[in-house]
């Protein structure tokens, strides 16, 4: 793939490119805290997006998408949202740094890689970090790691128009080899615990569900949650998100809920205490008592928060009753999508086989099945 790009930009632009690579996502337990001020553990992966880049000496961006193989350019003075769809990732964070008064050049640039569409993640991030973390190189522009963190989501927020939280632009940017990111969601402290995959293989399995009401619902969640915090707010004062609830002070004012809200909030309480217990699991190197945590969090899910879909259920269901899958949980926003799976690395084939003979998508094909190993963020 990085061979191909660098062949394109050649071709393309007549000149000698540098190389910079940016993955994809996954988050392996605290799934819908990140907006309620909690707690997450992602790890960036080796599925990647691979950037070709050089100044050029024109007053233009020419950006040019392999996957699509489309063209793009606007001059430099002009950097609006753009009717094509791709094109507004790049030049949002072209934007965001004129805003943060650099000088950005013209440059052309080659993107494309292998981080799957719709399976969750986060191939967005990884397009947006890339590009900052290029720019910022190539132009020595001074941001810190962090400050391009921050563009990254301003740019997903105003040019693509989604209302992501911090998570997935911190995975990519912070992520390292074999060890997952422990990120408080609040105070963006973080910490990194050891992920040793010798033994064990985290594997997606992508339903074929496309996320339809992931969006939607989404928001619906993120009210029901406030509404709690202001019901508990009457009794605790000090309470400025779920993220300061002890499941001690729901219980205690659980009668004064709506039952549908009690739920949501028990769910992301005993989320955030579950990703801590991971971590101590993750220390202890205890990957069982880690895959049986993925299983509750896919329950909370399911039944409290109540995110999930038939298709993400049956397929948890099939691993929870195969022998060397120690975990298994959906992963993202929900309503489709994949689950994430840990599974014993000397159980692949037929963890495939049993997947492959147990489900099919709503078009009735086998299921994309991804293995993902933990890699180094973008670089």
């Amino acid at each position: 793939m990085q061979e191909n790009i660098v062949l394109e930009f050649k071709r393309l632009y007549k000149s000698i490119p540098q190389i910079y690579r940016s993955p994809g996502r996954i988050n392996l337990i605290g799934e819908h805290t990140d907006y309620n001020n909690g707690f997450v553990l992602p790890a960036s992966v080796n599925k990647a997006i691979y950037f070709a880049i050089s100044p050029n000496s024109l007053e233009s961006y020419r950006l040019y998408a392999f996957d699509y193989k489309e063209e793009y350019q606007t001059t430099v003075k002009n950097v609006v949202k753009s009717d094509v769809h791709w094109a507004n990732y790049l030049l949002g964070i072209i934007d965001q740094m004129k805003k943060a008064g650099r000088n950005i050049p013209g440059f052309d640039c080659v993107f494309g890689g292998n981080v799957p569409l719709g399976a969750g993640m986060s191939s967005s991030a990884a397009i947006e970090c890339g590009l900052a973390y290029a720019l910022n190189d190539i132009f020595q522009l001074d941001f810190t790691r962090l400050e391009l963190v921050k563009i990254s989501q301003m740019a997903e927020h105003e040019f693509a128009g989604v209302q992501c939280g911090i998570m997935d632009q911190f995975a990519v940017m912070y992520g390292k080899k074999d060890q997952v990111i422990l990120l408080d969601c609040r105070s963006l402290d973080y910490d990194y615990f050891p992920f040793n995959m010798d033994n064990h293989l985290l594997i997606l399995v992508n339903t074929g569900v496309k996320h339809s009401l992931a969006s939607s619902e989404y928001n619906v969640r993120r009210n029901e949650c406030n509404q709690g915090v202001k019901i508990l707010q009457k009794y605790y004062s000090e309470i400025e998100s779920l993220r300061d609830v002890s499941l001690a002070m729901l219980n205690e004012h659980q009668d004064k809920l709506p039952e549908k809200i009690s739920r949501r909030c028990f769910y992301v309480i005993e989320e955030n205490q579950r990703l801590k217990e991971a971590c101590n699991k993750l220390s202890e190197s205890d990957f069982n008592g880690f895959g049986k945590l993925m299983f509750e969090t896919h329950e909370g899910l399911r039944d409290k928060y109540e995110v999930s879909c038939s298709e993400l259920d049956h397929l948890v269901e099939i691993s929870k009753n195969m022998e060397g899958v120690l975990g298994s949980r959906m992963m993202g926003g929900g309503f489709g999508g994949c689950t994430l799976n840990l599974i014993e690395r000397d159980k692949l084939n037929e963890f495939k086989d049993s997947i492959i003979s147990n489900y099919k998508t709503p078009e009735g094909k086998i299921p994309q099945i991804i293995e993902v190993q933990v890699e180094n963020g973008t670089s």
